[in-house]
């Protein structure tokens, strides 16, 4: 018998371990142990059951009959992926030596709403490049900033010498479309380039025990301004279903910065700080344990509401136009 372990994981650092219950490495052990993981750590059954019914008790009535010592390790991979897709949880994943479990229905059951093609119209090939952002200048002098995924890195002075540059537009489009998270930090970062004071922002919980709703008090996140140069115009942010985790945070901060509008579609979601663990067999499961929130204590995690929703129109894509974006350049030039 092996004992699984929950890994502390934090924005992708590992710290401690928790040991738990030993179960053997068989179809039945490995069950019981994922069961177990998500029934005494993960954040967000009480929330799930109140939008649509998650009954975590009644998944593992309806999984634990098809667990058996004849099945191979693909068919109990398989099952395994199709229980935590109860959960319609981005953050939830099971990494095995084959393949990865995953639920992407937060925007795989949506419409696209960007477009590599049309942003190469845009972009060009004279655009500049500052670590993980590309910027310019549009012909109607509106400063463009694409960042399309926090997992790239950005410094201070990469952010100086963007705002830089674009300081003579009249105002600011950043384009997070398509931006499936990555590092917070860098997520807080940028935000703290349009606040001149420091904000609540919103709100975060931890685990505190094994019950569904064994939690902390809510502790206050609160955006700082930057020491840097700091973006006076007006800002608007594109978005789309596939903005999730660090980049749904980043809406999240962006919203409640003045002279920021949030354009496009409704985001993607992912609301819960991801940890990880590790069954008997050696497999690891990633799910969301610590819950974030909005300034006014709202949930998250399904998305966050856009201020103007746009999506593309197919008559504009034949013309070589994003209707996103030139719906949020026509809200700057008013």
């Amino acid at each position: 018998m092996k004992r699984f372990i929950i890994y502390i994981a934090i924005l992708g650092m590992f710290c401690c371990c928790v040991d738990e219950e030993q179960y053997s490495d068989n179809p039945r052990g490995n069950f019981e142990a994922l069961w177990r993981i998500f029934d005494e750590h993960y954040c967000f059954f009480s929330y799930k059951k109140a939008e649509y019914g998650l009954d975590w008790d009644a998944i593992y009535q309806k999984y634990s009959p098809q667990f058996s010592d004849k099945m191979n390790r693909e068919q109990m991979f398989e099952v395994m992926a199709n229980m935590l897709s109860e959960l319609r949880d981005g953050h939830v994943n099971i990494y095995s030596t084959f393949d990865v479990g995953r639920n992407w229905s937060w925007h795989e059951n949506y419409p696209q709403n960007y477009s590599d093609s049309l942003m190469r119209i845009y972009m060009g090939t004279k655009y500049k490049i500052a670590s993980g952002l590309e910027y310019l200048t549009l012909d109607d002098n509106i400063g463009f900033v694409r960042y399309s995924s926090f997992s790239n890195s950005i410094g201070e002075g990469n952010l100086d010498a963007v705002l830089s540059n674009l300081a003579t537009c009249n105002g600011l489009i950043i384009d997070i479309r398509n931006n499936s998270g990555g590092n917070l930090t860098n997520a807080e970062q940028l935000a703290a380039r349009f606040t001149n004071e420091e904000i609540l922002v919103g709100y975060m919980q931890h685990k505190t025990g094994r019950g569904h709703d064994d939690f902390s008090k809510m502790e206050e996140q609160r955006l700082k301004p930057s020491a840097g140069m700091r973006w006076q115009k007006p800002v608007v942010v594109l978005t789309n279903r596939t903005v999730f985790s660090a980049a749904n945070e980043f809406v999240k901060y962006m919203k409640c910065c003045p002279n920021v509008t949030i354009v496009g579609d409704k985001t993607g979601g992912g609301a819960g700080l991801p940890f990880s663990s590790e069954l008997p067999c050696g497999w690891s499961v990633r799910f969301s344990a610590c819950p974030m929130y909005d300034r006014n204590k709202q949930s998250t995690e399904f998305g966050i509401e856009p201020d103007h929703y746009v999506s593309l129109k197919d008559e504009d894509f034949l013309k070589g136009k994003d209707t996103i974006i030139e719906f949020a350049r026509t809200l700057l030039r008013n």
